[in-house]
C-alpha cells in the first residue's frame, strides 16, 4: 500500500484532499449515504433539519457495518485538514444548481462558458480559475435576483474572508450570513456546506497554507 511505503505510521503527516479520498481514507462507504461525514453522524437525508441543527452525535468509533462504515479506518480522524480548494468548489456547485435555469443569469453562466457543457453547467461544475472569472464579472451580479445577489455577494466575501489565504475577523458572521442567504435562496446543504455549518472549529488558523492550490502541505490526496 502507498501509504505503507511512504511510512505514514510513522511520520503521521496531515492529510489534505477531495471528501471523496477521505471518506475512502476512513473506510467509508462510497456514493450517496446517509452518513456521510467522517466528524459526526450527520443525516444527509434529514433535509427539514438543514441549516436547523448544527449539532449531531459524533462519531466516536468507525464500525464496519455501521454508519456507512465499509473498512477500517487507515488515517486518524484528527490527521484530516479541510480542504479550502474543494470546499470552495462545492459551495459555488450548490448556488449554481439553485440558480432557476431558464433565469437570465444561468443563460448567462452559458453564454460566459461557451466551451463548458450544459451539463456541467448544470450540475455546477467548475473550477478555481473559472470561478474567479465568474465574481469579477458585475453583468453576472446584475442578473441575479434579490435572493441570490444576496447568496452571491456573501459566498464571494467567505472565499475571500475565509477560504483563501486571508482570514478576516469577522469570519464567523461572514459564514453565518452565507449560509442564511443559501438556506433562502434553497441551496442544499451538501457534505462541504455541512462542515461550514457543524465543524468550523475543525478548520485550521492558517486555513490559506494549507490550500491545495497552493500545495503547502505535506500530504495530498
Amino acid at each position: 500500500m502507498v501509504l505503507q511505503v511512504l511510512k505514514y505510521e510513522e511520520y503521521a503527516w496531515p492529510v489534505i484532499g477531495d471528501f471523496k479520498m477521505v471518506g475512502f481514507l476512513m473506510g467509508m462507504q462510497g456514493g450517496y449515504t446517509k452518513y456521510p461525514c467522517y466528524i459526526c453522524l450527520w443525516d444527509s437525508r434529514a433535509d427539514a433539519l438543514h441549516y436547523q441543527q448544527h449539532s449531531w452525535t459524533q462519531r466516536s468509533e468507525f464500525q464496519i457495518g455501521q454508519h456507512n462504515v465499509k473498512n477500517e479506518p487507515i488515517v486518524k480522524p484528527d490527521h484530516i485538514l479541510m480542504p479550502p480548494l474543494h470546499i470552495k468548489l462545492g459551495l459555488m456547485k450548490q448556488f449554481v444548481k439553485a440558480l432557476r435555469q431558464d433565469s437570465e443569469a444561468f443563460q448567462y453562466l452559458k453564454s460566459f462558458f461557451p466551451k463548458l457543457s450544459e451539463a456541467k453547467i448544470k450540475a455546477g461544475i467548475f473550477i478555481g480559475p473559472q470561478i474567479k472569472k465568474i465574481m469579477a464579472s458585475e453583468q453576472f451580479l446584475r442578473l441575479l435576483s434579490t435572493h441570490e445577489k444576496q447568496a452571491w455577494l456573501s459566498l464571494k466575501a467567505v472565499i475571500h474572508g475565509f477560504l483563501g489565504n486571508r482570514k478576516a475577523e469577522n469570519y464567523t458572521e461572514l459564514i453565518t450570513d452565507m449560509l442564511h442567504n443559501f438556506k433562502v435562496m434553497g441551496c442544499r446543504m451538501s457534505l462541504k456546506v455541512h462542515m461550514l455549518h457543524a465543524h468550523l472549529d475543525k478548520f485550521k488558523d492558517n486555513l490559506g497554507a494549507y490550500s491545495e492550490e497552493q500545495g503547502n502541505v505535506s500530504t495530498k490526496m
